[in-house]
């Protein structure tokens, strides 16, 4: 417990991670972000045209590309606030917080980083802030929360005394039900940390290292 104890506060790199992902994205300029989306547009309509035989020429590749561009794009928003309610889910549920409040807390922080990030494109050159993205990042947090929710809800099965008193010890035992209270234990997961979070987080990771390596190789 000690260690766990101790091991708690790291539960936080994962959203602090994101978050210096989220920054670097938005601080690339308007040339720069474009040339990358357009890279990411173009590889998914060459594969597709590999995959499906198509037979298409470079130019109507590139023609299709600029179609899906602003897609990808958006999509890539989504994705990006998915994984950050996702990681900023997992400290909150590591420090007892569930269900409405974890929703809460996570979309509304998520929330304020959008507005935050959006304010700071307005000092990046050829981009600017915008509300509609705002609320697609929104959108994609929310996402997120629906997955922790669903996969990682609160804990079903409270530790339970060997011997308690029927009577006496009745309020006891169903106060020691209610999530929050001190020492409350699930049988199946000691800790409290869900699976779900932790599959996340690796995935995430793992997501990140391989996207990075393919646009800065």
């Amino acid at each position: 417990k000690i260690l766990i104890t101790l091991l708690k506060p790291f539960s936080f790199a994962p959203a602090i991670l994101m978050m210096c992902v989220i920054y670097s994205f938005s601080a690339q300029t308007g040339e720069v972000s474009g040339a990358l989306s357009y890279k990411v547009s173009y590889q998914i309509v060459e594969t597709k045209n590999e995959i499906l035989a198509t037979g298409k020429s470079p130019d109507q590749l590139s023609q299709e590309a600029s179609h899906i561009e602003f897609y990808v794009r958006k999509a890539a928003h989504m994705t990006e606030y998915c994984l950050l309610s996702i990681s900023i889910s997992f400290p909150l549920y590591v420090y007892g917080v569930r269900g409405i409040w974890l929703m809460l807390l996570a979309g509304i922080v998520c929330a304020g980083f959008a507005g935050l990030d959006e304010y700071h494109q307005s000092f990046v050159d050829a981009r600017g802030p915008s509300v509609r993205d705002v609320g697609i990042d929104s959108c994609g947090a929310l996402i997120g929360i629906l997955l922790v929710q669903a996969f990682a809800g609160p804990p079903s099965i409270p530790l339970v005394e060997k011997n308690p008193e029927r009577n006496a010890g009745k309020q006891e035992n169903e106060n020691k039900q209610k999530p929050g209270y001190p020492g409350r234990e699930d049988i199946n997961n000691p800790a409290g940390y869900p699976g779900f979070l932790y599959c996340c987080y690796i995935v995430f990771v793992q997501i990140l290292h391989a996207f990075y390596s393919a646009t800065y190789s």
